[in-house]
């Protein structure tokens, strides 16, 4: 059964401060967990290309690797 409360920031905040320390500091860490995979997605999101291909990548990999080589020699 799920259940739904409209409260505000004010008052989440109020119920929040009158936890244990222990049961906020779990919140807070929760809350970073779910923040942190927002964000990788949002990233991954940002620069995920149908233009590249892996052949692409692995040419551009070995022209570095050849161009460093050639440096040291």
């Amino acid at each position: 059964m799920n259940a739904t409360i409209d409260i505000s920031y004010d008052q989440m905040l109020l119920l929040l401060q009158q936890m244990p320390v222990r049961s906020q500091l779990r919140i807070g860490k929760a809350l970073m967990r779910q923040n942190t995979r927002v964000e990788l997605t949002r990233f991954l999101d940002t620069f995920r290309t149908d233009e590249l291909s892996e052949e692409d990548i692995m040419a551009e990999v070995k022209a570095v690797r050849q161009e460093r080589y050639a440096k040291k020699a």
